[in-house]
C-alpha cells in the first residue's frame, strides 16, 4: 500500500529549531508517522509544548535546550539521540535564517555568520550523525533551504547566499553519502511563522505578498512538514540530491522591501 510508505514506525529523528514554526510542524508530522523525536532549540518552554504534543501522539520526545549556533552543541545531538532512543535514522536541519539587510550594511562578518548558521550547522550535525545512520538501515537528511537561494531580491544577499550554499551542499553531500544515506532539501517560500509576523500582522503587506504568489496565499508550516515527511520516509526512497521547491510558485520576491538605488555618495 502506498500510504504505508509514509510510515516511520519506531524510527528516530532529530529536528533542529523544533520549538515553533516549520520545525515544530515537522516534528509533529514525523511523530504522527510513527517516529520518536529529539527536539532541539534555544527555548525550553516551546520545546516542552511540542514534546507534549509528540507524546500525545503516542511517541517519545527528548528535549534538548541548546544554542544551535554552537557547532559542538549541534553535533552532540547525534549521540544524545542514540543514548536516549537507541538509534538514529533521520535528520531535519531546520535551524537557520538571517535578517534581510542592505548591501552596504552587510559586512563580511555578517555574511560569514549567515553561512555558519545555515550551512555549518547542517554539516556539523550530519557529519556527527553519519556513523549512526550507517549503523542502521541507512538514513535520510532533510535540510530547510529557501527560494531566496535561487531567485534574486534586494536585501537578501547574506541570507540568499547562505541558502544557495545549503542547496548545493545538499547536492554534493548526496553524492558523497549515496547509496546508504539520502540527502535532500526543501526550498521554502513565504511561510506563516513567527519570522513573518511583521508581514502577517499587516493586512496591506499580507495582501501584497499573496498577490505576488501564483497560488495567492502564504504557506503554512504544515505545507513544509508534509514535504519533510515525504523526503524522510520510504515514500521518498528514490530521491536524493534534490532541492524540492515548496514556494507557492514564485519566481521573484513577493514582497518589495523598498530599498532604493544607491546614491553617488556610496564609494
Amino acid at each position: 500500500m502506498v500510504l504505508e510508505r509514509f510510515r516511520l514506525d519506531d524510527r528516530v529523528v532529530i529536528v533542529t529549531g523544533a520549538g515553533r514554526g516549520i520545525g515544530a510542524a515537522s516534528a509533529l508530522a514525523l511523530a504522527e508517522a510513527g517516529a520518536d523525536i529529539v527536539l532541539a532549540a534555544r527555548t525550553e518552554d516551546q520545546l516542552n509544548e511540542v514534546a507534549a504534543q509528540v507524546e500525545g501522539l503516542g511517541r517519545k520526545a527528548v528535549v534538548v535546550t541548546a544554542d544551535l549556533s554552537d557547532l559542538d552543541q549541534v553535533a552532540a545531538l547525534a549521540q544524545t539521540a542514540v543514548d536516549s532512543l537507541g538509534r538514529l535514522d533521520v535528520l531535519v536541519n531546520n535551524v537557520g535564517g538571517w535578517m534581510p539587510r542592505e548591501f552596504v550594511k552587510t559586512n563580511v562578518a555578517s555574511l560569514e555568520d549567515a553561512f555558519h548558521f545555515n550551512v555549518s550547522t547542517a554539516h556539523a550535525l550530519t557529519r556527527a550523525a553519519l556513523p549512526h545512520l550507517l549503523a542502521g538501515d541507512g538514513g535520510s537528511v532533510v535540510s530547510i533551504s529557501s527560494v531566496m537561494g535561487r531567485i534574486t531580491g534586494r536585501g537578501y544577499l547574506a541570507y540568499g547566499t547562505a541558502k544557495a550554499a545549503l542547496a548545493h551542499w545538499t547536492r554534493l553531500a548526496a553524492r558523497d553519502l549515496a547509496p546508504r544515506v539520502r540527502v535532500n532539501a526543501i526550498a521554502v517560500g513565504s511561510v506563516a511563522t513567527s519570522a513573518l509576523e511583521i508581514v502577517t500582522g499587516d493586512e496591506g503587506l499580507t495582501a501584497q505578498m499573496e498577490a505576488g504568489t501564483p497560488l495567492r496565499r502564504i504557506g503554512e508550516p504544515d505545507d513544509i512538514a508534509a514535504t519533510v515527511l515525504f523526503l524522510a520516509s520510504p515514500a521518498g526512497s528514490y530521491i536524493t540530491g534534490k532541492v524540492v521547491e515548496v514556494d507557492g510558485g514564485i519566481d521573484q520576491p513577493n514582497l518589495d522591501m523598498g530599498l532604493p538605488d544607491l546614491g553617488e555618495e556610496i564609494t
